[in-house]
C-alpha cells in the first residue's frame, strides 16, 4: 500500500519536491496551497512595476502535474497539525499524511511596527505586486491634476526600505521608469522633482555579496539618481512621512518594504521546534526536531548540520530547490529501505541586477566577481531558465526583448477587484 506525503507550500522548495515525487509510483502526494498556482518571487518586482505580466511569472498546479497519477492538488490554507493522528487542519477540511513536508515559505516582517505594517507596501505576494502597481500608477495620476509642484511631491518620491536584491533592483526600476518611461507618458510631471530614496540599516549594500558587488552597485545606483541612505532605520510611517531612527523624514505616500521576513508558526508544532526568524529546527535530513515523520525544507527551516554552514543555509531560492531535491531523493531510498543521505549545499553564487544592462555577479567556485553587461546577461539567462514552464520562459523572454530595443512596455494597466461582490 502506497504511503501518503502531504506538501504544504508550493513555492521553490515544495514544487520540486513535488515534481520528484510524482514520478515514484510508491507515493501519493498531495500538495497544499492557499493559491491555485505556483509564482517566481524574485520577478515579483517586475509585475509591480509593469514589465511583467502577472502570467510570465505564474503557472497553476493542476496544469503543471495534470496526467501524473499519484498526485493531487488541495487548494487551502494550512492550520494545523495534529502529530499524534498524523493528520492536518486546512481552513476547508482535514487530510491524513504518513509524512508532513512544511515547505511554507515566509512572510514580511515588520519588526512590530504596527504602522508600517498599516502603510507600507510589501513585497511578497503576487497579490502585494499588483496592489503595489495599481496603487503606484493611481498616484501618478493623482499628481497630474495637483498644479503646485511641491503638493505633487508626496505621490511621487518613492522611498525603498532595505539593502537586499529586491531593494537594490526595485530601486534600479524605479530610476529607470523616471528617467525614461515617466517623462515620455507623463508630460505634465516634467519639473517636478521626484525623488527615489533606498534605505538600509546598514553600512552597504547586498551585505551577503563581494565588497566590489557592493561598491559597483551603490555607484550605479547614485548615478541613475537614486539617494542611497545608509546606517539609516526606518522607524514609522502614518501613510504621509517616512521616520527615520536619527529623527530625520521624508515626505512620501510611497513606502516599499523591502527588508526582513519571518516564519510561520503553526499550532501542534512545538515551540522548542523553532529557532530564530521562527525557522523550524532540522537535522541533516530535514526531518523537524522533535516531532515524527514531519520534515521541512526551504526558508521554513533551518539546519546546522552542514559543516560549510554551521549557522544556518541562507534563505535563498537555490537552498529551497535544492533541499526539495534531495527530499526526494531520500524518500525513495527509504521506501526501498536504504538510508537517507544529508543535505549539502551546493553554493552556485549570488546576483543582482541594477538596471538595463547592469548587474553584479559573485561566482564562489572559483571565486569570481562580474559585473555590467556580462553579469546582466548571466542574470537574465538565469532567471529565465528558472522559470517552472518554457510558457513562462516565451512570455518572459518577449516582454524583456520588447523593452530592452523599444524601452516602451505596454503593461502599465490599473486594474482594481470588483468590491461590489466578496
Amino acid at each position: 500500500m502506497s504511503k501518503h506525503i502531504v506538501i504544504i507550500g508550493g513555492g521553490f522548495a515544495g514544487i520540486n519536491l513535488a515534481k520528484k515525487l510524482s514520478k515514484v509510483s510508491y507515493y501519493q502526494v498531495t500538495l497544499v496551497d492557499k493559491n491555485n498556482y505556483n509564482f517566481f518571487p524574485p520577478l515579483l518586482y517586475q509585475v509591480s512595476t509593469g514589465y511583467l505580466d502577472p502570467s510570465s511569472i505564474t503557472f497553476p498546479f493542476r496544469n503543471l502535474f495534470r496526467g501524473q497519477a499519484n498526485f493531487r492538488f488541495r487548494m487551502g490554507e494550512f492550520l494545523e497539525v495534529q502529530p499524534e493522528n498524523h493528520q492536518i487542519i486546512l481552513n476547508n477540511g482535514t487530510l491524513h499524511y504518513d509524512y508532513l513536508v512544511l515547505a511554507t515559505g515566509t512572510q514580511t516582517n515588520y519588526f512590530g511596527l504596527d504602522q508600517i505594517e498599516k502603510h507600507a507596501i510589501p513585497m511578497k505576494t503576487l497579490e502585494d505586486a499588483l496592489e503595489m502597481r495599481n496603487l503606484l500608477l493611481q498616484r501618478l495620476e493623482e499628481a497630474t491634476r495637483i498644479d503646485d509642484k511641491s503638493q505633487r511631491l508626496p505621490y511621487l518620491n518613492m522611498v525603498v526600505a532595505g539593502g537586499g536584491p529586491t531593494g537594490v533592483e526595485i530601486s534600479g526600476v524605479f530610476a529607470e521608469l523616471r528617467n525614461h518611461t515617466i517623462r515620455k507618458e507623463f508630460p505634465e510631471l516634467i519639473g517636478s522633482g521626484s525623488r527615489i530614496y533606498l534605505i538600509n540599516g546598514g553600512g552597504e549594500l547586498l551585505s551577503p555579496m563581494s565588497e566590489k558587488s557592493q561598491q559597483y552597485t551603490l555607484k550605479k545606483l547614485q548615478k541613475a539618481g537614486v539617494e542611497v541612505l545608509l546606517n539609516t532605520r526606518v522607524v514609522d510611517f502614518d501613510g504621509e512621512k517616512v521616520m527615520m531612527k536619527d529623527g530625520s523624514h521624508i515626505y512620501s505616500k510611497n513606502l516599499i518594504w523591502a527588508t526582513g521576513v519571518t516564519g510561520f508558526r503553526f499550532k501542534g508544532i512545538p515551540d522548542m521546534a523553532y529557532e530564530r526568524g521562527n525557522r523550524l529546527k532540522v537535522d541533516a535530513y530535514n526531518k523537524v526536531e522533535n516531532v515524527q515523520d514531519i520534515y521541512a525544507i526551504g526558508d521554513a527551516s533551518i539546519s546546522t548540520a552542514d559543516s560549510d554552514f554551521p549557522t544556518g543555509h541562507p534563505q535563498l531560492a537555490q537552498v529551497a530547490m535544492q533541499q526539495g531535491r534531495v527530499l526526494a531523493k531520500n524518500l525513495d531510498r527509504m521506501a526501498k529501505g536504504k538510508p537517507p543521505k544529508p543535505f549539502n549545499y551546493l553554493d552556485k553564487g549570488s546576483m543582482a541586477i541594477i538596471g538595463s544592462s547592469k548587474a553584479v555577479a559573485d561566482m564562489p567556485r572559483p571565486k569570481l566577481h562580474f559585473n555590467g553587461f556580462v553579469a546582466w546577461f548571466v542574470w537574465l539567462f538565469v532567471h529565465l531558465f528558472a522559470l517552472i514552464d518554457y510558457r513562462n520562459r516565451v512570455r518572459t523572454f518577449y516582454n524583456w526583448s520588447t523593452e530592452y530595443l523599444t524601452q516602451n512596455q505596454d503593461l502599465r494597466l490599473i486594474i482594481r477587484p470588483n468590491t461590489k461582490r466578496k
